[in-house]
């Protein structure tokens, strides 16, 4: 027992840096944010004058921060689907033991190797309208494929009465105008670079899922019938769902507070086309000096990756409890 109790002290003793690390650099600096968020600071001089919820109030009747919410939630969806349907797809085709599978792997892997910053730079000159993709299809012989991409706050049209108009005009995404809701073509752009990036990360999550599947599975649901739909769509799909809920999260994780690709691709656009808040933060913090609006928009953002990460640890934790 004295042994016990000497290996769980050492034990407590090595960790203890770590914990004082977080609970400083992690967990005191959220505190401090969310103090500063509260208070008077907009200025290179600090100023503690409580104010409450004030910085609040102007941040949400901000213009430029509402439709920064609507981008995220337009690139979120948007990213995450895209995302999780090319992942699966070439998950699938991987899953075939086709010839020269590691040749391929590697090369659908090989952008997620690369930073935000440089997939922003290529994908800048990629979508530029006068290069890249459109002039390949003007020389394709598309001669009327010229699409703005983020230089044009817009890039569709939806009608609010059809069932895609309705939801999209119930959750606010868009530039919603008297008769129709336009959907943002900054935010497009964003969204192909982003899912080009991430797509090789989903594939290699649903290959190793595909891949933990018993092969004997799979024959005896085609013995018993099955054709190849039905058995990805009742069998392989449920069977992959943790994968799936896992890929959602660390996705919508990272489309949250996406600035890196913002920041070298489009910026904050024409008419804040492709805004967001993590680059509204970083104009209002450290070129306007407003410091306490800045941490308002911090602390809302860290409300939204928690309102998505934390009903997902509370699920994993259940469900080890269960098992």
């Amino acid at each position: 027992m004295r042994r016990l109790n000497t290996d769980r002290l050492i034990a407590f003793l090595m960790i203890l840096p770590s914990i004082l690390a977080i609970a400083l650099f992690v967990y005191g600096f959220i505190g401090w944010t969310g103090w500063v968020s509260l208070v008077k600071w907009n200025s290179l001089v600090p100023d503690f004058t409580f104010v409450g919820a004030d910085n609040y109030v102007r941040l949400f009747a901000n213009d430029r921060f509402q439709i920064d919410l609507r981008n995220t939630v337009g690139f979120t969806l948007l990213f995450i689907a895209g995302c999780l349907i090319f992942g699966f797809g070439l998950a699938v085709l991987l899953d075939q033991r086709i010839r020269g599978e590691g040749i391929f792997r590697s090369i659908f892997l090989l952008p997620m190797s690369i930073s935000f910053i440089v997939t922003g730079v290529v994908w800048r000159w990629l979508l530029n309208p006068s290069t890249g993709v459109n002039l390949l299809m003007q020389t394709l012989g598309f001669k009327d494929f010229k699409p703005g991409w983020y230089t044009d706050p817009a890039i569709m049209f939806i009608q609010p009465d059809n069932p895609l108009g309705q939801f999209l005009n119930n959750i606010g995404l868009g530039v919603i105008t008297t008769d129709k809701i336009g959907l943002s073509m900054g935010v497009v752009s964003l969204v192909i670079a982003a899912t080009w990036q991430m797509s090789g990360y989903t594939m290699a999550m649903y290959l190793a899922g595909l891949r933990g599947i018993p092969e004997e599975l799979r024959e005896a649901a085609r013995i018993d019938g099955c054709t190849e739909w039905q058995l990805y769509r009742h069998i392989i799909l449920p069977m992959l769902q943790p994968i799936t809920l896992s890929a959602v999260i660390i996705l919508g994780h990272i489309s949250l507070k996406i600035f890196d690709l913002v920041s070298a691709m489009t910026g904050p656009g024409p008419a804040f086309a492709s805004d967001v808040p993590a680059y509204f933060m970083f104009d209002t913090t450290f070129r306007g000096n407003f410091f306490s609006q800045g941490a308002a928009i911090a602390m809302v953002m860290l409300v939204l990756v928690a309102v998505l990460v934390v009903p997902y640890l509370a699920y994993s934790r259940r469900a080890e409890v269960e098992r």
